[in-house]
Order: C-alpha cells, then structure tokens, then sequence
C-alpha cells in the first residue's frame, strides 16, 4: 500500500525482472496525487498496479478507465452504485480484475451486513467473486497492545472471507511510526514491524501478506517531512531509523557519514550494494562517489531496500520446507508452493 509519491514510484522503477511478478503494488491516491498518472504508465513492463481512488470525489478525475493506463480498481465497501459501475469497467478494460478493500478499523459490520455489503459490490460493478482479491485492512498497528486487539478482529474478518471464492485473500497492515522527529539523531533507533508480527501471528490462515511499505498507515503523513538525512532500513522483525544531524549544514557529508554508519552495521545484508538498487545508492553515498540526494532519494532507496527484504523473508523456508508466504495475494496466479507474492 503506497501512497505514489515520487520515491516510491523510483524505487518500483528499479525492480528487476525476477522481482516484477512477485509484487502487486496499490496506490492510495489523494487529490494531490493525480498528476502521477504518468509515472504509472512508466512502471515496469508486467508490474500492474491496483488505484485506490476513495479519497477523490465522483467525477473524470475518479474514473480510472479515463486515464489509459492499465491498472486494477481497488472497490472500497462504501462506494456509490456510480463509482461501482465505473470501477466495474475499468477492471473488464484491463485486466478483468479488481481488489476488494475492506478496512476493519472503519467498516465493521457483522457477516450478513457485510454479504449484502459485497453482494451489492459484484452487482453494480459487473463482477464474480472470482475475479476480486479481497484485502483485509487492518490499518495501523504501532504497539503490542494493537496486535492483540486487531488480531480477534482480523481472524473474524477472515473467518467470514471464507464463504465467498474470493481470487485471493491477504492482510495489510502499518507497523511505521506517524512521525519519526522525536526519535534520537545520529545514532540508529531500533522499530519493531508490528504489521510483520501481526502477519505471523495470522499465517496459519494461509493468507497472503501486505504492507504500506516504509511508511505509516495512518492518513497524509509524509516520510520524512522533518528533512533531516534519513534512511528508514528494514530487518528481519525491525526497521532500524537512521537520522543524521552530524556535521552541520553540509548535507552531502551528512548522508555519507549515514550511509558509512549504515553500511558498517550488523543488519547491513550480507549481499551488500547487490541486495537492491538502494543499497547500490546507499553504498555509493558510504564511498561518497554520489551527491546526497533528496527526501525522495531516500525514501526511494529505503522502499527499494524493503521490497528486496520482504520478498526475501517471504521466500524463506517455514518449518516443513515450505515457503512462510501465504497463497497469492492480488495479481498473482501461482500455484500453492511457487514462488511467494506480496501486495506492495
């Protein structure tokens, strides 16, 4: 779940192709955000990305057929019978599919409500259950205390997604602070990815797994609006926050005493600058052989180091052999024991 700023967009740019088929990308866009259609027309041949257009109000702007450019609808619970015919279009335009969102913080109903709810969803938008991938939203989650009370709520969402022959079904969650400027500089500062642990306190549901990347799930919260240097770098269970002050006004020798600190660390993978494209440019800035980018920049190169993580935690063998991923979520058609997917 990303929110199609520029860094984001980046770093999906730099995929390979191995790691295409294995990440299904959906864009929250907000009314400042629709002049990224284009750069979604620039993704990656093969990477398809979902739109989530609740935030912006019934008109062209909210019609995703208009904008040519190929994508799946993300149909929310509480849409009109107008967007839901339009969503419906524009999933038969392209790829004959659509994500079904449904967010257990904000739509909580019980079964036979929500039944109607999506009996209503596949009548105006034209579609089967068969070609919705439902997504279970759990929003943000920043603590233990969240896991515990979002976890009964998620199991019950689940237990109810198993009437219906959903495409695929997958948890989402936020485990990112909304803001990071309280945080110690120039030291890293350990995070726990509550949204990861919630996954696997879930996984014997056989669900497949999402997150809002390395930023909050909570609404209109920017990365890195306090503009310090700052590198939000994934771990096996924690994000580890990196905030240079150091050094002064002079931001280029600031980002490469970061990215040396960085590089030097015990969670600094052991496949170095070849892990992900950001950790090529994160490794470039340590030998100072590159400028000290932007906000974007390193919003960039933190969502590409996450991705190349996540997709590598997933692939990792469980007890038994077998994959720790879930079934497919959005997009995917891979047998049960191929390769892992993710929802972006």
């Amino acid at each position: 779940m990303l929110a199609a700023r520029r860094g984001e967009l980046e770093a999906l740019g730099h995929l390979d192709g191995v790691h295409v088929p294995l990440v299904a990308p959906i864009f929250q866009l907000s009314t400042t955000d629709v002049s990224t259609v284009d750069s979604l027309g620039r993704l990656p041949a093969g990477l398809l990305p979902a739109v989530d257009v609740s935030a912006l109000p019934d008109g062209a702007e909210a019609e995703l057929a208009r904008w040519g450019v190929p994508l799946m609808p993300v149909i929310c619970l509480t849409d009109g019978e107008r967007r839901l015919a339009a969503h419906g279009i524009t999933a038969r335009a392209y790829a004959g599919r659509a994500v079904v969102r449904l967010r257990i913080g904000q739509d909580r109903a019980g079964p036979h409500a929500t039944n109607a709810v999506v009996e209503r969803i596949w009548r105006y938008a034209r579609l089967a259950p068969e070609q919705c991938d439902l997504l279970v939203d759990c929003g943000e989650v920043g603590c233990r205390a969240d896991v515990r009370a979002v976890e009964p709520r998620a199991r019950r969402a689940l237990e109810w997604a198993r009437r219906h022959a959903w495409c695929s079904v997958s948890v989402v969650a936020g485990g990112m602070p909304p803001a990071l400027s309280r945080l110690p500089t120039d030291e890293p500062v350990r995070l726990c990815r509550w949204d990861w642990l919630l996954w696997q306190r879930l996984a014997d549901l056989d669900v497949g797994f999402g997150d809002y990347g390395v930023a909050s799930a909570a609404p209109d919260v920017e990365p890195s609006a306090d503009r310090l240097p700052t590198v939000r770098y994934t771990g096996d269970d924690a994000w580890w926050i990196y905030r240079w002050s150091r050094r002064g006004g002079r931001g280029d020798l600031r980002v490469a005493d970061l990215c040396r600190a960085l590089v030097s660390a015990p969670h600094w993978p052991s496949a170095g600058a070849n892990f992900s494209w950001g950790d090529h440019e994160i490794f470039r800035r340590a030998r100072r052989v590159a400028g000290a980018g932007s906000t974007a920049n390193w919003l960039a190169w933190s969502t590409s180091h996450h991705l190349a993580q996540v997709l590598a935690a997933l692939h990792q063998p469980a007890r038994g052999g077998e994959p720790r991923s879930g079934p497919p979520p959005p997009r995917s058609r891979a047998p049960r024991g191929g390769q892992p997917r993710r929802v972006g």
